[in-house]
């Protein structure tokens, strides 16, 4: 025992006896006896999802899945490439097609009621498009069409007209009760 003390204590320059060691190395095989008993369970469960995971496939099978999911995912991809250009088409077409309207209803004469003349502006994305103006008057009902360019006519516009014109454009908001 003296021997054990001596050469330890030389090599650590400490005094260390020989019953501290052997309580410091009780105590790491207890130690290293738990971890080993967590993982031989870590082990068991590992081992018993694979088997589940393997019952009834053999090796053949599992490979002719796993090439059918590909396929599949495959498949997944190109369809989702197949989208991606027809959205990026339909958003290039949506770009001349009427996107924004603006209505105003109003009474082109004094002496005719329940405002039966309208004033339609439609636009597309740039703000081109069309304005439409249908006066209804006793005799009958006139309708007028006026191009936009860029979100202004070259023909002057009635007040009526330019707020349909304005709401088209968003620059104010259609109005609530329009008998």
């Amino acid at each position: 025992m003296d021997i054990l003390n001596i050469n330890l204590g030389q090599l650590l320059g400490i005094d260390i006896s020989a019953d501290f060691m052997l309580l410091v190395l009780a105590a790491l095989v207890v130690v290293l006896i738990i971890v080993m008993i967590v993982n031989a369970a870590k082990t068991s469960k590992l081992k018993k999802a694979y088997k589940t995971f393997m019952s009834g496939k053999d090796v053949k099978s599992l490979e002719d899945e796993l090439a059918d999911k590909f396929k599949k995912l495959d498949s997944v991809f190109e369809t989702t490439k197949d989208n991606r250009d027809n959205i990026k088409l339909i958003n290039e077409k949506m770009q001349f097609t009427f996107q924004k309207s603006g209505m105003i209803k109003y009474d082109a004469f004094n002496e005719m009621g329940g405002k039966l003349s309208f004033a339609l502006a439609l636009l597309n994305q740039m703000n081109d498009g069309v304005l439409l103006n249908a006066m209804h008057t006793r005799e009958g009902c006139y309708t007028y069409i006026k191009e936009i360019v860029d979100g202004n006519s070259y023909i002057v516009l009635s007040k009526e007209e330019e707020m349909a014109l304005a709401i088209a454009k968003g620059e104010m908001p259609q109005p609530k009760e329009q008998d």
